[in-house]
């Protein structure tokens, strides 16, 4: 097993993952939050359904589109 921390990889796609991770789930909470769907998460073991509240989640129509580098 692998002890190393995500931002400690190798590869720049892996290192980059949880920020893309984060990113997503914001969006997920944005849209569940327009379309009044709960939102379905584990912790600890448990599943849990969440029902967003619309106030706190941003009413962004779409998100930003991600500035990419060119490879080396």
């Amino acid at each position: 097993m692998n002890t190393k921390t995500i931002d400690q990889a190798s590869t720049a796609d892996l290192r980059s993952s949880w920020v893309a991770l984060q990113r997503a789930a914001q969006r997920a909470r944005e849209l569940a939050a327009q379309t009044g769907t709960e939102l379905v998460v584990s912790r600890n073991c448990v599943i849990e359904r969440i029902k967003p509240q619309p106030d706190t989640a941003s009413h962004r129509a779409q998100e930003t589109p991600a500035q990419y580098k060119d490879a080396p």
